[in-house]
Parts: structure tokens; C-alpha cells; sequence
């Protein structure tokens, strides 16, 4: 829970922040003269946040079992003191979401609404693998350190540190503002946002949302550019199973199930589905090819080219790993399970694909590659249930977006807005199934090494980046939301 003096020690800790140089990592060089959108109440939110985060990392919510319910408390009592209600939902005991709202009028237009959502769970941890305690909130060299400070803690402070920036400003809104922090994003939603919407969607109902999702990519110091989540590719786990005939390993047999699943991985391991585009990858390569240095941006340019584009794929596919998964359905071994002794043959051997597939694309070609492939009448695949299901894609025409785009601009020094699909799913998904323009939106500029310790160990962000992240978001929102 909060410490006794927050505010005291919040305010010491933004004057200490507010007035250092960050020498962590590379650092953030200041790309605006000033805020888009000044307040000393967002200055002052800036270092109480950094205590918010801190207290929502000890709050241990690695999912299973989440327990989500006491970070939603956490943060219920700091709306409470801010003067905003808030109600918790509980989906399974322990486990919900928490809501509060800042209304423009006595009667809500959920057309008009934004949502701004962020998720409480986190994944596991190997503790051994990280230099410091993933749930002790350590700040080290300009960087907090900590599982769920980049997914999806440092979101939801962010959203939180809006909601209450508004309401100690008085600002005069033109739509609702609705926080919804939310459990179970890393196993599916089944106890989050699944139950938030089948079962409270009046509580949370709006026209847009600002999610998770997106990059604000950091490179040299400066950001190249804020990639917008508009889309995302749609996750579905399937079983790769080998069987054949059990008995003592003294006595080897060709039909050995764990032979026959190791193969079988390894030859999808290597598999690459063929290359395709839509209109949100198609717009995402186009834009940041003319801020890549001379040789990127040629191969980028070249994707589409009916003489190079294949060529131009493959060297686009080898120099980044993410732009390869934008660029094709993908089937990942994650998982391996065969044996019960270490003399015993068993009669079968499982593994587990976490396949991704591009907006639009059905589950059973790929898996009709994937036979093909294996080619072993001892091989079988089963889809596991609850797979993701596509969603629309959010429009690229909406006020919005263009809204995110102009405080870009004023923000980072002209850096450019482009839309972006994300490999990984999120629980945007649900919400543009009913019809929300929801945008991914990370508002912390990141460097490609932080943000690939998302999931990873000794995922952290820089301090100076989640400060900049709280002026960006907070300039974004009340652009958007606040009566001019």
C-alpha cells in the first residue's frame, strides 16, 4: 500500500528528477521547448507516479493466479483520495477489474468516450536470471527495474496519472474519460476483459480507447517515431503430438515418440510462411523507410518491388525479428513435454506452437503447411481451445489518431506517427469487436534493447522515458478530450 508523506516524497522525488540530467542508458535528449500542453500538476504527477509504479511492482500479480484485486485496491484508494470514485468487479475471487470515470455530462454518450485501459497481471519470473529482485521495484543507474514496468504496470500508471491530472486541473471535458485497469491480459482474459465486457460493458462502453500496443521508438537519444497500434495478429496454441509404442529404453525402436517430436519441431522451428501486407503494414514499412539509415530504407522500400520484393523480404526478415513477424504468419515451439523415468520409452510426446497469424488469415492452411512439412503419419496437431479470435481494424481517419499525430509532432520534435500491427495480441482486440477505435499507444520512448525485455529478464524502464511518457500521454488526452 502507500507509504505515509506520499506527497511529500513524491514531490521531493519529481524536484530530484525534474532537475537531473539522465546518464542511464541511452539517454532521452529533450526534442520539445516546452510541454504541448503545460501544467504543474502533470510536473507534480510525474514523481508521484514513480511511487505508484514502485508499489504496484511489489504487489506481486504474476498470472496464474493473478490476484489482481489488490492492485485494484491500491489504486482505488488512490482515486479515492483524489476525489474520484471507482468501483472493482470481481470475475473469480481474487481476481476483476477496477473502473472510475471522469464524466463531461450528467448523461454519458458512449460514442464519444475514451477508454484508457491498462492490465494488472504480469508474466512469470526466473528469479535466478535477473541481476535484481523482479518484484522489489529497484531504481539503479536511471532505470526501475521490475516485472510489469514496461507490460503493463507502467500503462496503467500512465492512465492513472491522467485520470487524476484532469481532475486536479478541473479540466472541462468534451467526452468521458473511463479507467479501466484489468486482470488475467497474459492468460487470455478470460477473468479480465472477457468479463469486463460480456458482463459490464455499460460501465466501460465508448467510441475510442488507448492501449497498450504501440512503440515510441527511441534511437540515439531521440525518438524516430511513435508507432500506433491499429491492428494485431491473432494468437492461437496448438499441440504437436507423436505417438508410437512404449516399453524399456534398453531396447531402442524406430517409432520412439521422442524422436519423431523432435524432428517434427525442428522442422517447423525453421518454417517460414510466405510474405503478405495489409493496409497497416503496408503503411508501417512505408513510413519508417525514410528514417532508417541509406541501406534499410532501401531493402524497405524495395518490399513491394515486383523485381525485389523477395529478396527484399528475406534481408528485412534477417536484420529485425519483429519486422519478420509482421511480415508472415508464425508457428514458435514454445513448449516440450515426453517421459515419465529416464529408462522408460514413452507412447507419446507433446510440444506446443504459439502460432500467430495475420489479421484475417485462417488457422488450417498453416496447419496443412506444417503437415506437409513433417511429413509423419506419427505426427498429429490439435487446436487448443480459446484461441484469439480477429478483430477490425481501428481507422486510420478518426479524430483521434490525427490528434495523436499533431502531439507527436509537438512533443518529439516533428517525429512522425505510423500505423503499426503488433505480433503480440492484446485486449484491443475485444474492444474493436464491438466496434471501438482503440489505439495502441506505449507512450514512453524505448530503445529496441528495453523493449525486448518486455517478457524477458530484467525488464525495466528508464526513469526519464516514464516521465516523458506522462507529459506525451497526458498532452494526447486532453487534446483529444479536454473543451477547447
Amino acid at each position: 500500500m502507500a507509504r505515509p508523506n506520499l506527497q511529500i516524497f513524491a514531490l521531493a522525488v519529481c524536484g530530484i528528477l525534474c532537475s537531473a540530467t539522465y546518464t542511464g542508458g541511452q539517454g532521452l535528449r529533450e526534442q520539445s521547448s516546452q510541454p504541448a500542453t503545460p501544467s504543474a500538476d502533470v510536473s507534480r504527477i510525474q514523481g508521484e507516479a514513480i511511487i505508484w509504479l514502485q508499489d504496484l511492482i511489489r504487489i506481486n500479480t504474476t498470472n496464474p493466479p493473478g490476484n489482481e484485486i489488490v492492485a485494484a485496491k491500491y489504486i482505488a484508494d488512490i482515486l479515492k483520495r483524489e476525489g474520484i470514485p471507482s468501483e472493482i468487479f470481481e470475475s473469480t475471487p481474487g481476481r476483476g477489474f477496477l473502473v472510475a470515470r471522469l464524466s463531461a455530462t450528467a448523461v454519458p454518450d458512449p460514442s464519444r468516450a475514451l477508454l484508457l485501459l491498462g492490465h494488472l497481471d504480469v508474466v512469470g519470473v526466473d528469479k535466478s536470471k535477473w541481476s535484481v529482485d523482479p518484484f522489489a521495484a529497484v531504481m539503479k543507474d536511471g532505470y526501475l527495474y521490475g516485472r510489469g514496468s514496461i507490460d503493463d504496470k507502467g500503462m496503467t500508471v500512465a492512465n492513472l496519472a491522467v485520470l487524476v491530472a484532469l481532475k486536479r486541473s478541473s479540466a472541462h471535458l468534451n467526452r468521458d474519460v473511463i479507467l479501466l485497469a484489468e486482470g488475467d491480459e497474459e492468460a487470455g482474459g478470460e477473468f479480465g476483459m472477457k468479463f469486463a465486457v460480456e458482463k459490464h460493458w455499460d460501465k466501460i462502453a465508448a467510441g475510442f480507447a488507448l492501449n497498450e500496443g504501440g512503440h515510441t521508438v527511441l534511437k540515439d537519444g531521440k525518438v524516430q517515431y511513435v508507432g500506433v497500434q491499429a491492428t494485431e495478429k491473432v494468437a492461437v496454441n496448438v499441440d504437436v503430438i507423436a505417438t508410437g509404442t512404449s516399453g524399456h529404453a534398453s531396447i531402442p525402436r524406430k517409432d520412439n515418440p521422442v524422436a519423431h517430436l523432435a524432428v517434427a519441431i525442428g522442422k517447423i522451428g525453421t518454417y517460414e510462411a510466405p510474405v503478405q501486407f495489409n493496409s497497416v503494414t503496408r503503411g508501417y514499412f512505408e513510413g519508417i523507410a525514410p528514417l532508417e539509415d541509406e541501406e534499410t530504407g532501401k531493402w524497405l522500400q524495395a518490399l513491394e518491388s515486383p523485381d525485389r520484393a523477395d529478396h527484399a523480404a528475406r534481408w528485412v526478415s534477417n536484420t529485425n525479428p519483429i519486422w519478420n513477424a509482421m511480415l508472415r504468419d508464425t508457428a514458435t515451439p514454445t513448449m516440450l513435454q515426453a517421459g515419465i523415468r529416464q529408462n522408460v520409452v514413452p507412447s507419446e510426446a507433446r510440444g506446443v506452437l504459439n502460432v500467430r497469424l495475420l489479421p484475417g488469415n485462417q488457422l488450417d492452411p498453416l496447419i496443412g503447411k506444417l503437415k506437409q512439412l513433417v511429413n509423419d503419419p506419427q505426427i498429429r496437431f490439435e487446436t487448443q481451445p480459446n484461441g484469439g479470435e480477429a478483430a477490425p481494424s481501428s481507422s486510420l481517419e478518426t479524430d483521434l489518431y490525427a490528434t495523436i499525430k499533431t502531439v507527436s509532432a509537438q512533443e518529439f520534435a516533428g517525429a512522425p506517427v505510423v500505423p503499426y500491427m503488433s505480433t503480440g495480441a492484446t485486449d484491443s482486440a475485444r474492444l474493436r469487436m464491438r466496434n471501438v477505435q482503440a489505439y495502441g499507444l506505449d507512450p514512453f520512448p524505448l530503445t529496441e534493447d528495453d523493449l525486448m525485455r518486455m517478457h524477458a529478464d530484467d525488464e525495466r524502464i528508464p526513469i526519464d522515458s516514464f516521465r516523458k511518457g506522462i507529459q506525451f500521454y497526458f498532452a494526447v488526452v486532453s487534446a483529444f478530450t479536454v473543451a477547447k
